[in-house]
């Protein structure tokens, strides 16, 4: 086919598609000016690699990662006497002496040497995720100095529906753009750099990063390659990333390990990089990868990559309200909604979608589950890691996955959470004497799963119950039997943990987890002392419930393990009830109704059985669901950025979409700061990436979730059409695509906040009760 009719067409799709979604001109993100700081480039990503240009004219910086690089190295620093201890603390914690028995658990009961390095672990064993490289470009325009070059017309965007981004401007009467992304089809960065008149393209290219790394120049390509620190003194992951240029007129000069590229028209970067994780042929991959990638025209590479990236992004579409606020740049739209939340409902429809781009942008099966910040980092040493905290975090970047129609990106966390098995084990015959395994707050890519450095956070064991949660909930929306026996020994082993430390409490007789902690947060004792060490913390109780029903279930559905299935339920009927009542009306969060030390503390795991979970609800528990909205009310309507974004849920899952929206609001906050925060003041950045601050994916991503809950819910048995709409979303909307518990797509208009039409799917074709309207229905789903 002739090269021009190929690239026309390719074009006519492009355009034809986005007419034909109505919704498509509206998911873009755009500025008028290039980024001054890295929290307002533009997040590009395939899963593997990642990439984020700021888009400056004369000076331009792309951020380079890939997901699997990190410091450190595989470490045994269990305490393997600890058990011993245990009677102790036991009988400290019986005698209301919680903070005696705290100073055991901080002695005895935390991991041995550095451990995370209390969050800053780059040059521990522990290690941290880090940026691969800075890719710098340094352009030179011909006819003015640079202090008196004129720049007019400038735009830098994101496109959600394609994952390109595109900066353009003009200087001097040259119109200037260039395109990037990174490839879903050859597994490469691609960076394009045209001006439209000849040869007026100057720049030169570098590759650097803070440390440990040799850079070369050759012909017309940068090396760049290292080994980070094992945390050990040596040697640790070995990484090497490769640059790439092809020109349309002009030349490439070789100077001081820097490229030079004179008087072109069009040039063409490709990135390839790669690491030794699981992977000793790293290097030889690295060549034939960026040889495959270059064999290919640039229209070939950007039709395979939207093509590939399409196939999932493309299974569902959002329209919140009418016209979307299109015509000013985003950061200035983030600024009018906090002016007038009312007057742009479909900023929801564009963060809900830009939440699914970051899940697709930042997920690939085969490799890691998205870290703390996706897969985009800037530092060595990045906040807390970037590691895979299990009190929440990790949990919270996979909860959009399954409604959001994309069940194949929960797969990389459940053969994560199968790797951390071994290592697991050990740490419960270490500390507790325990059958099954346990991982506590932090882990990492080398199989982490001590506790933390210190009591008061790093030996909550929610861990194991809580990633259980993600994995039954992939079963639950695909009803696919295989992966259910696959992931049976995960459920069981975490099963066979919780019942191996379970103690009767001689008050009111119950089996509860001692001792233990609720996430993060601390009490006073009557003595006015401080504590976080207990026993039967809400959140255990409500996980170990949920936990002992959904391993009874599929031992019974998988017809194995009778004499395991009747002990836990046994058990199951002798543990606490999911939610016990204070005497002001909330939802307790200790056995004892403590005092706790900060009212508004960013963690609310004691309503985990209000959500994720599915205990508390509205219909069947009343009162439980009351004394929720009452704990809610008194953490106070702030918090870091995933804190909003989990109290979206929580409200959603009482109905009350008004309160939900909201936080959404505040969760909208647009902030520029990066420090460390505990406490208020949580939003987004220009970019809309979450801000704890600083820069956390999961603010994003469980955004992501409340606001398909606010339309869509699916646990309490029967899908729920618009349980949580708020007011500003009533007029009209529409969704396609999203998926409810039983594999059913879930269609549905409205007008004025009431469902107008709705389709539910399935391959069954199974009948199913929806709520519509109120009124809840049994429908058969037509077969797709």
């Amino acid at each position: 086919m002739n090269k021009n009719i190929f690239s026309f067409l390719f074009a006519l799709c492009i355009i034809m598609s986005s007419v034909c979604r109505g919704q498509d001109r509206n998911l873009q993100l755009w500025y008028d000016k290039p980024a001054n700081q890295w929290e307002e480039t533009l997040p590009l990503g395939n899963g593997r690699l990642g990439m984020m240009p700021d888009g400056g004219v004369f000076n331009e910086n792309i951020v380079l990662n890939d997901i699997t690089l990190w410091s450190g190295s595989p470490q045994d620093a269990n305490n393997y006497g600890a058990y011993k201890r245990l009677p102790e603390v036991r009988r400290l914690i019986l005698a209301g002496k919680n903070d005696e028995a705290q100073v055991i658990i901080n002695k005895d009961f935390i991991c041995r040497g550095a451990g995370s390095g209390n969050g800053e672990g780059a040059n521990a064993p522990f290690g941290s995720y880090q940026l691969l490289a800075n890719l710098h470009l340094q352009f030179k325009y011909f006819g003015k100095d640079s202090s008196s070059l004129k720049v007019q017309n400038y735009k830098r965007s994101l496109s959600l529906e394609n994952a390109v981004a595109t900066s353009s401007y003009q200087v001097n009467g040259v119109t200037y753009k260039r395109e990037y992304f990174t490839s879903f089809g050859d597994d490469v960065d691609v960076i394009r750099i045209v001006a439209d008149k000849p040869g007026q393209l100057n720049f030169r290219v570098s590759i650097d990063r803070p440390e440990r790394y040799t850079t070369k120049a050759s012909g017309n390509q940068l090396e760049i390659s290292g080994r980070l620190k094992d945390g050990k003194g040596g040697d640790g992951m070995a990484y090497a990333g490769l640059v790439s240029v092809k020109l349309k007129d002009g030349r490439v000069i070789t100077e001081n390990n820097e490229l030079a590229i004179e008087n072109a028209t069009e040039v063409l970067l490709f990135v390839s990089a790669k690491t030794n994780w699981c992977n000793p042929n790293y290097k030889g991959q690295l060549e034939q990868i960026l040889a495959a990638a270059k064999s290919k025209s640039y229209d070939q590479q950007l039709q395979q990559h939207i093509t590939n990236y399409r196939k999932l992004f493309s299974r569902v579409s959002i329209t919140l309200g009418t016209d979307a606020k299109t015509d000013v740049p985003t950061n200035q739209r983030l600024l009018d909604f906090q002016n007038n939340p009312q007057g742009d409902p479909q900023l929801a429809s564009l963060f809900f979608q830009f939440g699914r781009y970051l899940l697709i942008s930042s997920i690939r099966v085969g490799l890691l589950p998205p870290n703390l910040q996706g897969l985009w980092a800037n530092q060595v040493q990045t906040p807390w890691n970037s590691d895979y905290h299990l009190d929440l975090n990790i949990q919270m970047c996979h909860w959009p996955v399954e409604v959001g129609n994309l069940p194949e990106l929960n797969l990389p966390l459940t053969e994560y959470v199968r790797g951390l098995i071994k290592n697991g084990e050990r740490s419960a015959k270490a500390y507790y004497n325990a059958d099954g395994w346990i991982a506590h707050v932090c882990a990492n890519v080398w199989g982490f799963t001590e506790p933390g450095e210190s009591a008061s956070w790093g030996f909550t064991k929610v861990g194991p119950g809580w990633l259980c949660n993600n994995l039954w909930q992939h079963y639950q929306f695909t009803e696919d039997e295989k992966y259910l026996k696959s992931i049976y020994p995960i459920l069981k082993g975490a099963a066979q943990f919780y019942s191996s430390v379970l103690v009767r409490d001689p008050k009111s007789g119950w089996l509860v987890t001692s001792p233990s902690s609720s996430p993060e947060n601390s009490f006073y004792l009557p003595n006015g002392k401080m504590a976080s060490i207990c026993m039967g913390p809400t959140v255990d109780n409500q996980i170990v419930r949920e936990l002992f029903t959904n391993t009874i279930y599929a031992a019974g559905k998988l017809k194995t393990d009778e004499a395991f299935k009747q002990l836990l339920s046994a058990k199951l009927k002798q543990l606490p009830p999911p939610a016990r009542i204070a005497k002001d009306g909330r939802v307790m969060e200790w056995m004892e109704d403590y005092k706790e030390t900060e009212p508004t503390h960013r963690h609310i795991s004691h309503l985990y059985g209000l959500y994720p979970a599915s205990q508390i609800t509205p219909e069947a528990t009343p009162s439980w669901a009351e004394a929720s909205k009452k704990t809610l009310e008194a953490r106070g309507d702030d918090g870091t950025g995933w804190s909003l974004a989990y109290k979206m849920l929580f409200w959603s899952r009482l109905h009350d979409g008004d309160r939900a929206f909201r936080l959404f609001t505040t969760l909208m906050r647009m902030t520029l700061k990066t420090g460390m925060n505990y406490g208020a003041g949580g939003g987004v950045y220009p970019n809309l990436l979450g801000a704890g601050p600083p820069f956390q994916i999961d603010g994003n991503l469980g955004g992501t979730a409340a606001i398909a809950e606010m339309l869509v819910q699916s646990h309490a048995g029967f899908i729920d059409l618009l349980p949580a709409l708020p007011e500003a979303w009533k007029a009209q909307g529409q969704i396609h695509g999203f998926k409810a518990r039983g594999n059913y797509t879930v269609d549905m208009e409205w007008n004025n906040g009431k469902v107008t039409s709705y389709k539910i799917s399935s391959r069954s074709g199974h009948k199913v009760k929806v709520r519509v309207n109120g009124k809840i229905e049994l429908v058969n789903a037509a077969k797709n």
